[in-house]
């Protein structure tokens, strides 16, 4: 395997083990290969394994199974993976993982076979069927006496993971990285529009319950008065979509409420120049870039008060926060009847760059994520 990275104590070799990345395209896989870059920037020493086919890239090696079907898993990956680590000695080996995630927990295994410290994040929400599969682990291999540290990306994802892990696991938060420069919003004034616009983008996915989003937008065109003019654009494309035409096309929507498919992140900053409000209705959103995005832009975000988003968006600063869909439905209808209420959050908004996401936070949140790590494998925790 290939060398790995390293922190910010002089250059620390950082070993990530990841099912997916590039060329895969998912909110996982990106965000690692940004970390990466990110990292190696900063002078560490990075390295990348992975179950994913794909090209040869620096630094990256794919451990991938001859099986008939293309997905990220190997048979025999917590022996290459320990052979890996072994020969190579990182200082740190900084696991990726999802909700079911094997290969790269076949990485945590290694890590602790090969008496390498080891950092988990996870990238996404425990539902309950999730945590169940865990404490099943848990009893079966004892996971959390390998001396593991966690971190994932929100208040939100971090209560169920500690839930399960318990006192032997500290679970911290280090959110997702992102480069905000490129959303702030034009300077001055946004010119007044006659309609409101809302926006919201996202995979339209079975599991992300886009029809939900359009549910929501329904009830609030309900509340508003038909003097107020509304319109939505939903950007994004997925197995979904068929299912949510149906449904415009029945509740006569269409005309107000379209859906463009998925879009260049040149095109979605377009997109949010010219919205007044966006909304983030996934209730397990484990963090919610589009909506950090959003918020960078200037935006009032109508979001979930158990997801992710409220780690950056307080209710009533820098957006509305509900628990339920009905709650969120009166949020966009309130900012759509109360000009004065949207324009003071978009005010803020635009003043404020939002602290959540910067690259300097996250790497150093991980830095000391893996000296935490390195203490604890010394017994020194």
């Amino acid at each position: 395997m290939e060398a790995h990275a390293q922190i910010s104590l002089g250059g620390v070799r950082i070993f990530h083990v990841s099912d997916c990345y590039l060329p895969r395209l998912g909110g996982i896989e990106v965000q690692v290969a940004d970390l990466v870059r990110m990292q190696r920037q900063a002078g560490h020493d990075v390295s990348v394994a992975t179950a994913t086919r794909g090209e040869a890239l620096p630094g990256v090696h794919r451990v991938v199974a001859r099986m008939p079907f293309d997905l990220p898993v190997h048979p025999f990956g917590v022996g290459r993976l320990t052979r890996g680590i072994t020969t190579l000695r990182p200082d740190v080996v900084h696991v990726h993982a999802g909700a079911v995630s094997p290969f790269a927990w076949m990485g945590v295994r290694a890590a602790a076979r090969a008496g390498v410290p080891c950092v988990v994040t996870v990238h996404s929400m425990w539902d309950p069927l999730t945590r169940a599969l865990y404490r099943l682990l848990r009893l079966a291999f004892g996971w959390q006496r390998w001396r593991l540290v966690a971190t994932t990306v929100s208040n939100a994802a971090a209560a169920p993971i500690r839930a399960v892990a318990g006192p032997e696991v500290p679970v911290r938060v280090v959110s997702n990285g992102l480069d905000l420069s490129g959303w702030a919003p034009p300077p001055g004034v946004p010119d007044r529009r006659p309609d409101v616009h809302i926006v919201a983008v996202g995979r339209l996915a079975p599991r992300k319950q886009p029809v939900r989003l359009l549910r929501l937008l329904r009830a609030a065109r309900a509340r508003v008065p038909a003097r107020i003019p509304m319109r939505a654009t939903i950007v994004g494309d997925g197995p979904a979509r068929g299912q949510m035409e149906r449904f415009l096309a029945r509740h006569g929507m269409a005309e107000w409420v379209s859906l463009p498919g998925r879009y260049t992140r040149e095109q979605i900053a377009k997109v949010l120049e010219s919205a007044d409000v966006f909304v983030a209705p996934a209730p397990r959103e484990s963090f919610g870039i589009a909506a950090l995005e959003a918020r960078a832009a200037g935006l009032p975000v109508v979001a979930r008060t158990q997801s992710g988003v409220a780690d950056f968006v307080g209710d009533g600063t820098e957006g509305l926060l509900g628990r339920t869909l009905g709650d969120l439905a009166r949020a966009v209808a309130r900012l759509c009847v109360d000009p004065g209420l949207r324009e003071s959050i978009a005010a803020h908004n635009r003043a404020t760059p939002p602290s959540a996401g910067s690259w300097p936070t996250v790497l150093a949140g991980f830095e000391r994520a893996y000296e935490e790590a390195r203490r604890s494998r010394r017994g020194t925790a």
